[in-house]
């Protein structure tokens, strides 16, 4: 079956279906390709699956805590329930991303692997569709290094992980990164032992200060963290399996996760016969997103660079204004926020502190702000964290936050950092009181202290005014 269209996006999701949905209800006609679930990694075993599961495990934290004249007490953690709620989320979102949802919008929706035979035409099970434009969505898989004896030992990976219903006694997660710390507090929380393996430093793609902050908190609710140590063997059977590391130590537990990282989904689309360039990292393509074949495009984690869920949306709105109104559009990524999702939280967006020394030198002012300071932090006892801001010339090139809910405080320095603002503008922000937010207010105001409170000259200027103005 033959089909002409304006748009064939391949895969559905978080970046293929914002292309999808917003090029057909302005008026395109298109197609959509998908073999796996609608909703892709983020629905059903990434951002959604993860951050219920943390939700449930911070209630159990909050029990054990208790608060002052509250009385703590061991919870009672029904690892089956948690999972229920797990999927319960997933359910509740599914119906956005479905394919009865994207056919009622007018997609044609084709359910099956997609592979370039030319360089304007994708066969799709009996199906061959001609585009005036591709858009490649395909996402990515957990990479699985290639460990002696991982053929033969069970192992969790992501898209396992949130199908166990039975308590894991002692997971071990290798790999230091986002993923692996938050399951690791996550399962450490609803009740399971938990030892974390990092190569090099967990969490070190972050401030070392701030990444600090997080490792102490693991440590202290009694995670086990190894860092330096490559892994060199796995051995072991289910419920009964074995890391050794490579000073030769070994580590005894039930389950491993391994969270690594992850490998572009790009095998079997038949790139070549398309003339795509591409990578093991993903398609090769410019500041437009466009790859080597001007018909195609490519988004979220295929286009090869960072691999959130908010950067292939973004990157949807990208491609949409040039394949749709035919408006020039580039990715500029020096405004994009992440975040990990431990508790306390952490987030950065621009350049951290070593980044900006390196790239500004002498010219970089640094400002901090401790959230002990905050009224709001100290009233819910969650004064632990602060933030730190990095700015040349009055503008911020960098904000990096640790503590409670620093990915809801990151969106504000996307925003001052996309829009360029002044620090003069943020510091004269007025902020609810009491209010987390305060915090980057507090940090902002740092800038014009010295200023304000330092200069001699405006002391005069004060004692003028007070002495001879009426």
């Amino acid at each position: 079956m033959h089909i002409k269209t304006d748009i064939c996006v391949i895969g559905a999701g978080s970046g293929g279906l914002s292309v999808a949905a917003g090029a057909v209800q302005m008026g395109a006609r298109v197609v959509l390709i998908e073999a796996g679930e609608m909703g892709g990694d983020c629905l059903n075993s990434g951002c959604v699956p993860s951050k219920a599961l943390i939700a449930a495990a911070k209630a159990a934290e909050a029990q054990r805590r208790g608060f002052r004249g509250v009385a703590a007490h061991p919870p009672q953690v029904d690892f089956g329930m948690v999972k229920d709620h797990v999927a319960a989320v997933i359910a509740q979102i599914a119906p956005v991303d479905s394919q009865d949802r994207f056919e009622s919008l007018g997609c044609t929706v084709i359910r099956a692997f997609a592979r370039f035979t030319s360089d304007r035409d994708v066969q799709a099970g009996d199906h061959i569709i001609r585009a005036r434009r591709f858009v490649i969505a395909t996402g990515s898989r957990p990479f699985v290094p290639p460990i002696p004896g991982a053929e033969k030992t069970p192992y969790l990976t992501n898209e396992t992980i949130f199908d166990l219903r039975d308590r894991p006694d002692h997971l071990i997660v290798i790999g230091g990164g986002p993923i692996g710390v938050e399951m690791a507090q996550a399962h450490r929380r609803l009740g399971c032992k938990v030892t974390v393996v990092e190569g090099a430093k967990v969490l070190g793609r972050d401030d070392p200060e701030l990444a600090a902050v997080v490792t102490a908190q693991l440590q202290a609710e009694g995670i086990s963290l190894i860092e330096g140590q490559g892994v060199v063997r796995l051995s072991g059977g289910p419920g009964a399996v074995e890391v050794t590391l490579a000073d030769g130590r070994q580590v005894t537990g039930s389950h491993i996760l391994m969270a690594v990282g992850r490998k572009v989904a790009l095998d079997g689309l038949n790139l070549d016969a398309a003339g795509i360039a591409h990578t093991p990292k993903g398609v090769t393509v410019n500041a437009s997103l466009r790859s080597s074949n001007r018909r195609v495009y490519a988004v979220g984690d295929a286009a090869g660079g960072l691999q959130f869920t908010h950067v292939a949306g973004w990157h949807a709105g990208i491609v949409i204004r040039q394949i749709v109104l035919g408006l020039p559009a580039k990715a500029d990524p020096r405004a994009i926020p992440r975040a990990t999702y431990t508790d306390p939280e952490l987030a950065q967006v621009g350049l951290t502190e070593t980044e900006a020394q390196q790239a500004h030198g002498s010219a970089l002012t640094v400002l901090r702000a401790d959230f002990a300071h905050n009224d709001r932090a100290l009233a819910e006892a969650k004064s632990t964290g602060l933030i730190k801001l990095m700015v040349v010339k009055g503008r911020p090139v960098g904000a990096s936050i640790v503590g409670p809910q620093a990915g809801e405080l990151i969106g504000f320095w996307a925003l001052a950092l996309g829009a360029r603002l002044k620090m003069s503008a943020i510091a004269g922000m007025i902020a609810p009181y009491p209010t987390l937010g305060e915090v980057s207010k507090r940090a902002a105001g740092a800038y014009f202290s010295p200023k304000l409170f330092g200069s001699p000259v405006l002391k005069r200027v004060v004692r003028f005014v007070q002495r001879w103005v009426p």
